[in-house]
């Protein structure tokens, strides 16, 4: 690190030129993003993904490209049907590739078809205004254009908004703490100076990748106001560290270069374990997932390369004197005006200082209370429930969403996203027989409200080959009904229809679809668990040069991440988000979201693990006294992680005030598991643990330290 820090100090300014350009690039890109981005939940190798490819390629059945137009007729409007079928026809000429379907009738007056377009959502969406220009409803109807696209391009400038809001809470509070911590400075600029850096810079490569991939529509937010979290929580470090070793004597050069090996080092290992929960995502059989794990991977690995070039480049120009506190700070504390200024504590009397020997001395009983809160925490999670996703969840005021809630109230929900069933070797001659049959079983289960089946090219391709049956259901796609409609429908009245051998039969659609998307995410998240675990384990083995340390840093960040699942089941399920926060109140979890959870806490949870173990190392590498290592350790280290914690906890404020339900559930779990890790965990259980381990601890078997490469500390009697 030291080698690599001089030849930082020595092109600093080159490397500061490229880190401009990098700045400004990323901010072009970033302002041409959105147009790129959209929500899919393609299931890959998977029934209804087959169903999905051949009513694509056979059908013309494009369903994520595919506009609802929907008529809200007044009674009495003489000849509407002509009018509103040429209405639709010149609505269609907006697209290319546009194709008016035949206009249905629903209850209530309401007549409702399809634009079938040959275009993905990213593109169909951007259409979206051009059909609201040329759809031209005659008087006395009020017209609505929906489905998928249309509803992606109104999110869009929501999802804008929701950030911009978000980062007006979180900009001020980063920055109140950061002057609490660094007091009236230009210090504090330095870590907005690092995020707004490492933020473009991600958005950049992320433009770069969505012309590649489909990239979710979530990962501008997530980019921003994750990034924003975790660049000023590393910066913070490496600049409060910096003063230190500045106050210790010598020339700006070495006291960056202590830092570098010291608090850079952490910065490295902390970003190191965030990357490897979040690349780990990339390994996940569904685009969606493997889109967010893709934005998510890039901002600690951009953070951990801004750390070791840019960091040190900028806390070499700044110097002593622009991190030292501003005269004016001085002169206006003389005159009795107080100014927050919390640094440089008494690390033999500090507050964290004699908690970590209090808890020292008492370790059973705050052990207790800590571990016993967490579980209090994670208890709801037992009552979990998963969706695919729900139109409920998004804001209801967009003329897409009254469109379709218009068409909810007069056909049911679950006709808005039917299951799809594909016979794939109609031309046999039993397939009628059992088509029959299965019509028959099909239209008396108790949650099917109608089944559409017929002779035209909407349900019989071209060659003949192909046949489907559209069934829709009495609940939205992703409610609990729907989906043990499938199970019933694959398990026993598919098999039972008695389709000839070489008939394949498979179930698509909305509710087939969401099933395959929580079958296939669960049934890799177990390996996902395992990977993240033996790997932090391995790289926190080696930052610590300890065999207990790991360990327990990796048992007590589960409990941090199941304490955040339970929280989601309270604030959400059981409602106690909407009473305090005004939250939606919502009976399943988005399915992604303890998936995306689990591999983005265990990452930012062990940020706090390596800033505090890291400290304590080094006093006990120098005294080997285990009590002094400790609370040395959390003396210099406490305030630091609380001031982290505090600025994570905003960012993540910034989803949960937003007005999409997936990401208010996502940042609410991330502000619990977080303000849980730097609270309960680091300041209760890890001194508590720690005081039980004594000096095995510091413990690494010769064997084990040659693998890692590093040199074994020996046991040694604490003094």
């Amino acid at each position: 690190m030291a080698g690599w820090t001089r030849v930082v100090l020595r092109f600093r300014w080159p490397i500061l030129a490229v880190w401009l350009v990098i700045l400004l690039a990323g901010g072009l890109a970033t302002a041409k993003l959105s147009p790129l981005l959209s929500n899919t939940f393609t299931v890959p190798g998977t029934d209804s993904e087959r169903a999905r490819t051949i009513l694509q390629d056979h059908f013309g059945d494009r369903s994520d490209g595919e506009f609802l137009v929907i008529y809200k007729v007044r009674n009495g409007t003489a000849g509407a049907r002509l009018k509103l079928e040429r209405s639709i026809r010149q609505a269609a000429r907006a697209v290319p590739s546009g194709q008016a379907t035949a206009l249905r009738d629903a209850k209530d007056s309401v007549v409702y078809g399809s634009i079938l377009t040959t275009l993905n959502l990213a593109k169909a969406k951007g259409y979206t205004d051009d059909i609201r220009s040329a759809l031209r409803a005659p008087p006395g109807v009020a017209a609505y254009v929906s489905g998928q696209p249309a509803i992606q391009s109104d999110l869009d400038p929501i999802f804008s908004r929701d950030l911009a809001r978000g980062e007006s809470i979180a900009l001020p509070i980063a920055l109140a703490v950061l002057l609490a911590v660094f007091g009236l400075s230009l210090a504090a600029t330095i870590p907005f100076l690092f995020a707004a850096a490492t933020i473009t810079g991600t958005l950049g490569i992320v433009f770069i990748v969505a012309h590649h991939m489909t990239m979710a529509t979530y990962v501008t937010n997530l980019v921003q106001l994750i990034g924003l979290g975790i660049a000023v929580d590393y910066s913070l470090l490496i600049v409060y560290r910096f003063r230190e070793e500045l106050a210790h004597g010598g020339t700006k050069d070495d006291a960056i270069l202590r830092t570098m090996a010291t608090a850079g080092r952490a910065v490295v290992f902390s970003g190191a374990t965030v990357a490897i929960g979040l690349a780990l995502l990339l390994f996940m059989p569904l685009p969606f997932i493997r889109s967010m794990g893709v934005g998510g991977f890039l901002i600690p690995l951009v953070s951990i390369v801004a750390a070791v070039t840019l960091q040190p480049a900028l806390l070499s120009v700044y110097g002593r004197r622009g991190t030292r506190r501003v005269p004016v700070a001085n002169w206006l504390r003389g005159k009795g005006v107080p100014l927050p200024h919390v640094a440089g504590p008494d690390v033999e009397h500090g507050f964290w200082a004699r908690l970590a020997r209090a808890i020292m001395q008492r370790p059973v009983a705050f052990f207790a209370i800590g571990a016993c809160a967490l579980l209090l925490a994670a208890v709801p999670a037992l009552a979990l429930q998963l969706t695919p996703g729900s139109a409920q969840g998004i804001p209801q005021y967009p003329s897409s969403v009254r469109g379709l809630n218009v068409l909810r109230a007069s056909v049911g929900p679950g006709a808005l996203s039917p299951t799809q069933i594909v016979v794939d070797g109609a031309h046999d001659p039993g397939v009628r027989a059992a088509l029959q049959r299965l019509r028959s079983e099909v239209a008396a289960d108790p949650e099917v409200a109608f089944v559409q089946t017929g002779t035209g090219p909407r349900f019989v391709d071209p060659s003949g080959r192909y046949e489907q049956m559209i069934v829709a259901g009495k609940h939205e796609y992703g409610d609990e009904p729907a989906q043990s409609f499938v199970h019933r429908l694959r398990d026993h009245l598919i098999p039972n229809a008695g389709f000839p051998p070489s008939v394949r039969v498979y179930a698509g659609g909305g509710p087939p679809q969401g099933v395959d998307f929580l079958t296939q995410s669960y049934a890799t998240f177990p390996w996902l668990v395992l990977a993240v675990l033996v790997l932090t384990y391995l790289l926190l083995m080696r930052a610590f040069r300890s065999l207990i340390l790991p360990l327990k840093a990796v048992v007590l960040n589960l409990l941090s991440v199941a304490a955040s699942y339970g929280m989601l089941v309270v604030f959400f399920k059981w409602g106690l988000g909407g009473t305090v926060a005004g939250l939606y109140q919502f009976p399943q979890i988005e399915g992604w979201i303890p998936i995306f959870l689990f591999a983005m806490l265990f990452g930012l949870s062990m940020d706090y693990e390596v800033f505090l173990v890291s400290r304590m190392r080094e006093t006990w590498d120098e005294e080997h006294d285990n009590v002094r290592a400790v609370s040395y350790g959390l003396e210099r280290t406490g305030m630091i992680i609380t001031a982290a914690a505090i600025i994570m906890v905003a960012a993540f404020s910034g989803f949960v005030a937003g007005r999409i339900v997936g990401l208010q559930q996502f940042g609410l779990g991330l502000a619990v598991a977080i303000l849980a890790d730097a609270t309960i965990v680091r300041a209760l259980l890890v001194p508590a643990l720690m005081a039980w381990f004594g000096r095995w601890n510091w413990w690494l078997p010769a064997p084990l330290a040659r693998i890692v490469r590093v040199k074994p500390s020996p046991l040694t009697e604490a003094a």
